[in-house]
C-alpha cells in the first residue's frame, strides 16, 4: 500500500477532480448514458463502488458491477462500511490504491456521513478528487456532494410547509450548493425551496432521475434525458422561514429559477448559464448571457 501523507480535511473540492452528481435512478441496461461518463473519466484507473448508503450493499453491487463491466471497466472493487470504526480500517483504506473514480450508491444519505465524514476513507476519496480523479454518486450518493444535505421523507404531500424538511451536513465535496434528486418525479421543489431561503447563501439543484451534473472547474454540464433545476436566492426580498410555525405554508418572494437540459451549462459562481452566442449553452462559451 502507497504511503499517504496527512492532509488537511477540505471544504471544498479540488479544481482538478470532476464530480458526477445524478438524481437517481439512471440508466444500467440500454443506452448508458450517465455510466458511460463514468467509465470514461475512470479510464485505465480503477473504479471503487461504495454502498455505504444502502441496506441491500450486495444487490446494488452486483447490480453496478454487471453494468460498469458492461462498459468496459477491467478494474472494479467494492467498498461496503456498516459502522464508523470500519471506516478506518487499514484493508479498506487499501483498497483506494489506483483508484481514479468513486461512485456512491444511494440509499440513505445519512449512513453515509455518519460513517465515513472525518474518517480516514473521507481523507482516501479526496485524495482521489485532489489528484484529478473523479466522485461520482446517485440518489443518496448525490445528496452527500455539497455542504449541506436534505434529509427527510422519500415523498411528502406538503413539501410546502415550512417544517416538514430537515438538513444535516453533508461530505462537502463542493460549496455552497445544496443537491437534491428525484426531483420533479417526487415533487420535490417545496422542499429545496425551503433550504434556499433557510441558507440563501447557497444554490438549489433539483435534479431529475436519469440525469446528472458534470462538476469541474467551477461550472457543471447537463448530461441526460430530463432537466436540472437551479435555484437562486441571492436576491430574495421576503421569506418567513424564521419566524413562521411549522405547519404554516412557506413563502419567498423574487427567488431566482433556471432550468436546464442536456448540454447545458452553468457557471456556479456567477450564477449565470453559461452561453455562446452560436451554439446557446455550452460549457464552451467565453461569456455569459447577460441577465435581464
Amino acid at each position: 500500500m502507497r504511503k499517504r501523507k496527512a492532509r488537511k480535511r477540505a471544504s471544498t473540492s479540488s479544481k482538478k477532480g470532476v464530480l458526477i452528481i445524478v438524481g437517481g435512478s439512471e440508466d444500467k441496461k440500454d443506452e448508458m448514458k450517465i455510466l458511460s461518463e463514468v467509465v470514461s473519466r475512470t479510464g485505465s484507473g480503477k473504479l471503487l463502488i461504495v454502498t455505504a448508503a444502502s441496506n441491500f450493499a450486495k444487490d446494488a453491487w452486483e447490480a453496478y458491477e454487471r453494468a460498469f463491466k458492461s462498459l468496459g471497466v477491467k478494474k472494479i472493487a467494492h467498498l461496503h462500511v456498516e459502522q464508523p470504526d470500519e471506516a478506518r480500517d487499514l484493508q479498506r483504506i487499501a483498497l483506494f490504491d489506483g483508484v481514479t473514480t468513486v461512485f456512491f450508491t444511494g440509499g440513505d444519505q445519512l449512513k453515509i456521513t455518519t460513517k465515513i465524514g472525518g474518517s480516514p476513507l473521507y481523507d482516501s476519496i479526496m485524495e482521489v478528487l485532489d489528484q484529478g480523479g473523479t466522485i461520482a454518486g446517485t440518489s443518496a450518493g448525490a445528496a452527500v456532494m455539497g455542504q449541506i444535505m436534505l434529509v427527510g421523507t422519500q415523498e411528502n404531500p406538503e413539501s410546502h410547509k415550512v417544517g416538514n424538511w430537515s438538513m444535516s451536513t453533508g461530505l462537502g465535496f463542493v460549496r455552497n450548493i445544496v443537491i437534491d434528486q428525484h426531483f420533479a418525479q417526487r415533487g420535490r421543489i417545496g422542499r429545496l425551496l425551503a433550504a434556499v431561503a433557510m441558507n440563501p447563501g447557497v444554490l438549489g439543484i433539483g435534479i431529475d432521475e436519469n440525469t446528472a451534473i458534470v462538476v469541474q472547474e467551477g461550472k457543471f454540464r447537463v448530461l441526460g434525458e430530463n432537466a436540472v433545476y437551479v435555484i437562486d436566492g441571492h436576491a430574495v426580498t421576503h421569506t418567513n422561514v424564521s419566524h413562521a410555525s411549522a405547519k404554516k405554508t412557506m413563502s419567498i418572494h423574487d427567488v431566482r429559477l433556471h432550468v436546464l437540459g442536456d448540454g447545458e451549462c452553468f457557471h456556479l459562481s456567477s450564477r449565470k448559464v453559461i452561453f455562446d452566442e452560436e451554439k446557446g449553452p455550452s460549457l464552451s462559451g467565453e461569456s455569459d448571457r447577460p441577465s435581464n
